[in-house]
């Protein structure tokens, strides 16, 4: 459904993950560049690790939190295994 007075833009905030948003839409970059996508829902990433920033093509999704990083060495460890 387009954007009009009587229903605005939904845009969803996904939790460690990119902005969804109802297209279509225009996005202008930190350049100046204005990137449009003609679907009905387009994903903004918010972590700069794309590839193909401003959408979102889940790079985000193999980021290692460095606390978990931590565990699993700690966990290779107590099991006998060397560390990388």
């Amino acid at each position: 459904m387009p954007n009009n007075p009587e229903r605005p833009r939904r845009v969803n905030i996904a939790p460690e993950g990119p902005l969804l948003v109802e297209g279509p839409v225009e996005v202008v970059d930190d350049e100046g560049v204005v990137h449009v996508s003609r679907r009905f829902q387009v994903a903004i990433c918010t972590c700069r690790r794309s590839r193909t920033f401003p959408w979102c093509d889940t790079s985000h999704r193999r980021r290692v939190e460095p606390a978990a990083a931590e565990k699993t060495a700690a966990d290779r460890s107590d099991h006998g295994e060397a560390r990388p």
